[in-house]
């Protein structure tokens, strides 16, 4: 297959044209402008709000005056990630695309089909002039990935409509109806810097080539954390010899996403330097073993270091110490059996780096059900505080909870029967999805999301399944049809 046989032909086009539009989390304005200019020149009306989410109206097609105005509804923006070798201005450079397989990827970046091909189905559906559907409103929201602020910034009455189809999901034949609310959590260290002592011997360590992913969608694979793999080295060294000086740690960019790759420097006795890079060595063998499966392709390194100031030995200690002890993966698993076993509660340590002065490290906690959301919380705050750390919480976003009764669903489950001859997975997503936030402002609103199957979200490693637009896409339109 190569990119003149992507099917549907007008989605990838409209895909294509937005991966050409730089669109990082709160830095869309590039993106608005294109819509606006794209909405206005089709002679469809459109709308931008005072938060930057932006809204177009088709009417009816003939026939079809009388239903009830759906919306569908995605994220403008994208996670900004790349290798760490590869240069690349997410501000200004458009995303490079290429077929492998049944496979769309990018050259050593992000692909941006989490949500850009949302948008595209979208604004292909706006184009169409060959498809039958009632009044509809294409909703395009901004910063989704970083805290959900557009749907969070959006005004009860911007949106119409009755029925809501989020193209936000990520395995195709997975209907979801349920997501998880969020928070993040901040610690900060302050910490004192000095010079080091004669008879130190700097060491330069890091880990790369983990798999990551979405800290909610791929929580439950066990995959490895850089953080606490490499907190787990500093926790054994510190312990097992004196004298041991942390100067820099740092690992994580994105709240959202598992950290891949990080890297510490260490001060050693110059007497043990020779036992801690066979410490290294034997536990990278270790932890390879331990995750084989998950992560095949981890690379170790460990080189000298210049000299340079170290952490005050109290903060560095307290600091290791936390990061050993912090929850990371999966707390709870949904007692709901509508659920079928999705993981309720969960927190991920995201990023940490240390500066001058202080240390930052940033967990994100997850849960469907709020009370176990604030307890995740409570508990991961707990061991940064008693490590001597300043903890704050973001606001988060809340969870949505399955409608017992949905017309919407049912529809959308009869037509991917008629369309597949097999039921479709009707579920609950451990990530938060926007639909959380629009059940509060829009209470009575009837919403599902399903979309095409995306693997690697949030990391370089991003690939979208070719095969499954079509079948998304001759869903979408039929539901479109029938609702």
């Amino acid at each position: 297959m190569n990119s003149n046989e992507l099917k549907p032909k007008a989605v990838f086009e409209q895909f294509a044209r937005i991966n050409a539009i730089p669109r990082p989390s709160k830095r869309e304005e590039k993106m608005i402008a294109y819509l606006k200019q794209w909405g206005e020149s089709h002679g469809l009306e459109t709308i931008v709000d005072e938060t930057g989410n932006v809204l177009i109206r088709k009417g009816a097609t003939p026939g079809y005056e009388n239903r009830k105005t759906v919306i569908l509804q995605s994220h403008m923006d994208m996670v900004c990630d790349k290798l760490v070798d590869v240069e690349f201005d997410f501000d200004h450079d458009a995303i490079q695309t290429y077929v492998d397989g049944e496979w769309l990827r990018a050259k050593g970046t992000t692909l941006g089909a989490d949500d850009g091909i949302g948008c595209a189905m979208e604004l292909a559906v706006l184009e169409a002039t060959d498809i039958e559907h009632g009044p509809l409103e294409c909703v395009f929201t901004r910063d989704e990935e970083t805290g959900l602020t557009g749907a969070e910034g959006m005004k009860s009455g911007f949106m119409t409509g009755e029925y809501l189809i989020n193209l936000d999901s990520e395995d195709e034949g997975e209907m979801f109806v349920s997501c998880a609310g969020g928070r993040t959590t901040t610690a900060k260290f302050t910490i004192s810097r000095e010079q080091p002592t004669d008879g130190l011997f700097f060491m330069r360590a890091q880990l790369k080539g983990l798999t990551g992913g979405h800290s909610g969608d791929d929580i439950n694979k066990k995959r490895a954390n850089a953080i606490k793999i490499l907190a787990r080295f500093l926790f054994q060294t510190m312990n097992r010899y004196e004298g041991v000086r942390l100067a820099q740690f740092h690992s994580g960019k994105l709240h959202n996403a598992i950290p891949r790759d990080g890297m510490f420097v260490i001060a050693v006795p110059n007497d043990k330097k020779e036992n801690v890079k066979a410490d290294w060595n034997i536990f990278a063998a270790q932890v390879e073993d331990e995750f084989h499966v998950t992560d095949p392709n981890m690379e170790w390194t460990m080189e000298s270091a210049d000299a340079e100031p170290v952490i005050d030995t109290t903060s560095a200690r307290n600091f290791v110490w936390a990061l050993q002890a912090v929850d990371n993966g999966i707390y709870a698993i949904c007692q709901d059996p509508d659920l079928g076993g999705l993981v309720e509660t969960s927190s991920n340590i995201a990023s940490v780096h240390t500066g001058e002065n202080e240390i930052t490290a940033l967990a994100s906690q997850r849960s469907n059900v709020m009370s176990n959301l604030d307890n995740m919380c409570a508990t991961i705050a707990a061991t940064f505080q008693l490590a001597g750390a300043e903890v704050k919480h973001s606001d988060g976003y809340p969870a949505w909870k399955m409608r017992a009764e949905s017309h919407l669903r049912d529809t959308v489950v009869e037509c991917y029967k008629e369309l597949f001859g097999k039921d479709p997975i009707v579920r609950g997503i451990h990530a938060g999805l926007e639909c959380g936030l629009f059940s509060e402002r829009y209470p009575q609103l009837d919403m599902i999301s399903f979309g095409p199957t995306l693997r690697g979200v949030h990391s370089p490693d991003e690939c979208l399944h070719i095969p499954t637009v079509q079948m998304v896409w001759d869903h979408l339109l039929l539901v479109l049809k029938r609702i």
